[in-house]
Parts: C-alpha cells; structure tokens; sequence
C-alpha cells in the first residue's frame, strides 16, 4: 500500500509516522515552498501525547515542551472558577504539554525525514485537484513558486491534511464557501517574562466577549530565570463588523485590543504588562466550519482542519488531528482493505469530532467563565455562591467525555499501535 498525504502539518506529519510504524509506504506534499515552524504555543492533551509517546516522541516532548500542571478559569477580576491538575498531576498515565507549534511541528519533521527519508517530503507541491478510481487515487500538483504543473502522485489512498482551506475538501463541497466567523478575533503572542504562579499552570480569564488565556510553553528559562509565555487576547465584534481573512501570519496592532485589558492586573498576573511584553503580535478571526456528512470520496479522505476545522477551545485542535492520524493508518494497517479501512476511520471519527465543533461553538468547557459573567458580573464573594460544585465539575467531566480524554476510559482504550507486519 502507498497513501498520498497532502499536508505537512501536524495531521499529515502525524499520519506519514504512523503510516511508516505500520509498515505502509507514505509520501508528504507540502504547497509551501520551505516547510517553516509556524504560529505560537499549543497544548497536546493527554490522549494526543499516548499517541505521540507511542511513536517514540516521548523523549522529544519532555525536552522541548512544559508538562501542564494544573488549569484555572477566571473571571475579569482574576477571581479563581475553576482549578483542576492537568495531566500526570490529574493521575492520567501521559502528561498534557503546553509546546510552541513551530517547536512540534519541527519535532515531527524532523523525525519523518529521518524515518521516511528525505525524499518522501516533498515541498512547493500545491495540490490542485484530486482523482479517484476502484484501485486508487492521483493528486495533480504545481509548484506554489512557480505556478508550473508537477508530477503528479499516486496512491492505494489519498488523505488531505491541507488545512481549513483545503483545495481537496472544496473540490468535493464546492459550494461551501469560506470559513464561518463567529465576530471575535483573537491576538496571539509570547512574552518572555517573570513566571507566575508554579510556572506549569494554564489560564483562562474573562469570558466570550473579553478572554485573556495564557500558558508557559519553553522548558528553558533564561539566565534571568524568565519564562517564555504563550498568551491569546480576545475579543467579540459588532454583528456588523468585518474582518480580514484569517491568516496565521499576519501582524497585529496592539492598540486594536489592549484598551480593552487595561484594568487586568491580578495579583499573580499583570496582563497588560504580559502584553506589551510581546516581540511580534499576530491577529487571526475565529473560525471554523459547518460538520459535513462525509470524509471519504473513493479512495480519498479527509483529516484534521480539513475535514473538522473547529474554535481553539478546550485546547483540541491539534490533539484530535493527531488522534485521526493515528486511527486512519490502525484501520489502513488491520482492515481487510483500504475501503474499509476509510469507512471505519470515518465510522471512528467523524461523529465524534463533528460533535466537538459544535460543543466548541458552546464554548466547551469555558462556559463557567460565560456563566460567571451572566451571573455574577461584577465579581463574587464565594464561586459556589455562584455556580455549585456538581455544576463546575459536570461541565469539565462532560467535555473530557466528548473529546475522549477521560482519564479512565483512555487509560481502557486499545492502543491504536497496530502489529508491526512479520518480514517477508
């Protein structure tokens, strides 16, 4: 068997190492023409980094990324929701990591050329349009400099890992149209600056119209004992504002966002101080698609924001592209054949990430700091005045379920390793 992966991010890096663990031959094309670590920080939760550890990154990830100890919710004062361990602290076999996606990415890059080679990555391959047949399917290609065709590429299955505006989901939903936008935009950044509180703990300050989140993402303090500060500032917009079309990469203006912080000095954080700290700000509006009906067309499927671009809420995003990854290349490895390997993975998946788009929408597990605000919005004396205890822990336990991270039912779940193929 050889899969075609279009896409060379962490879905498509993910999927090529798994693939090449299960003994199936994969190549990756890139439309960028020099694969570059992009955006700002991440969290893997624990179900991601099971995945992860089983493909030998475990070591990788311990160096490069901080193990999440514990997350808070609060409310525009800073008083605390909400406090729960995160990962090992939380008694689940993984850790949960808060890492740069430059830094992952690069991690993964890194160990699929050494594994699948150098010659397997194939970059400046921007995918045009696709082709599906009984025995395969065959991805045509130009060059993303050049604008010149390509050779195109062959496989038993095609799988686009190509993103929110993946070429190869609008060819099959022409009609669909842009991503949706929800009116808020968020501003994301690091700031190297004094840690707060016990340097592992994940925040979550404000609500859905005015959110501040941050998390230490870099293991390696500097000489001044700084820590290097992932930070997200959001804000919601009239029904009749516009925005740009999102753009990872694009700066943005500190004077667009910073009024609305001001007054956001809590005792263990000053986050105006966090903001103006930043080297480089960039803007991105939120968004995310519709749940589509199907992921396979043939012999070619969808993963990741291709097939599920959903809000970063609940801090799932990445973690259940590489839960994909790693379902599709078990099925492709044990099914009696490719179709219904692509039938099972989208059995496996597609529900259940179709449901999280929409429970993001509800804003997840975030909707303590949404029911705070409604309730208490000038603050409160005592949070159990405000939401009960069975309420709080209900919320966070719901979501845990929905996006597979229970700690008991993940350490029950089989592994999605499958038996390596006996030598012929």
């Amino acid at each position: 068997m050889r899969v075609v992966v279009v896409g060379a991010g962490i879905g498509g890096l993910s999927l090529a190492l798994s693939l090449h663990a299960a003994g199936i031959e994969a190549v990756v094309c890139e439309a960028t023409p020099q694969i570059r670590p992009l955006g700002v920080g991440i969290n893997l939760l624990p179900h991601a980094v099971r995945e992860l550890t089983e493909l030998g990154l475990d070591a990788a990830l311990a160096a490069n990324a901080i193990p999440t100890g514990a997350l808070i919710y609060a409310n525009k004062f800073g008083q605390e929701i909400w406090r729960e361990p995160r990962g090992r602290a939380a008694g689940y076999a993984w850790p949960q990591y808060s890492i740069h996606r430059g830094v992952l990415q690069g991690l993964l890059l890194d160990a699929a050329r050494e594994r699948l080679g150098a010659a397997a990555i194939l970059a400046d391959h921007e995918a045009v349009a696709v082709e599906s047949d009984a025995t395969g399917a065959t991805v045509n290609f130009r060059s993303r400099t050049t604008g010149e065709p390509l050779p195109s590429q062959r496989g038993d299955v095609v799988v686009a890992c190509d993103g929110i505006h993946s070429a190869i989901r609008a060819q099959f939903y022409p009609d669909e149209g842009p991503p949706i936008w929800n009116r808020r935009v968020l501003w994301r950044a690091t700031t190297r600056t004094a840690p707060y509180l016990d340097g592992r703990t994940m925040v979550m300050a404000g609500h859905q119209d005015v959110k501040f989140v941050c998390y230490p993402i870099d293991p390696a303090a500097d000489a001044n004992g700084e820590a290097l500060i992932n930070w997200i500032a959001e804000l919601r917009f009239p029904d009749e504002a516009t925005w740009r079309r999102e753009d990872w990469n694009r700066p943005g203006r500190v004077e667009d966002f910073l009024p609305r912080f001001e007054t956001w000095r809590f005792p263990w954080l000053d986050v105006p101080a966090v903001i103006r700290g930043a080297d480089a700000i960039y803007e991105y509006p939120l968004v995310d698609r519709d749940p589509i009906a199907r992921w396979t067309f043939g012999r070619v499927t969808l993963l990741g924001d291709a097939a599920h671009p959903m809000y970063p809420i609940g801090s799932n995003g990445a973690s259940q592209a590489i839960l994909d990854a790693r379902t599709l290349a078990f099925e492709l490895a044990v099914a009696p054949d490719a179709d219904a390997a692509l039938a099972r993975y989208e059995a496996a998946r597609r529900p259940s990430t179709s449901a999280l788009v929409l429970a993001n929408r509800g804003n997840g597990p975030e909707q303590v700091m949404q029911l705070t605000e409604t309730r208490a919005p000038d603050g409160f004396a005592q949070i159990h005045d405000v939401l009960s205890p069975a309420e709080l822990e209900e919320v966070a336990a719901n979501y845990k379920r929905l996006a597979g991270f229970d700690p008991e039912a993940l350490s029950r779940r089989p592994s999605l390793t499958p038996p390596r193929p006996e030598p012929r």
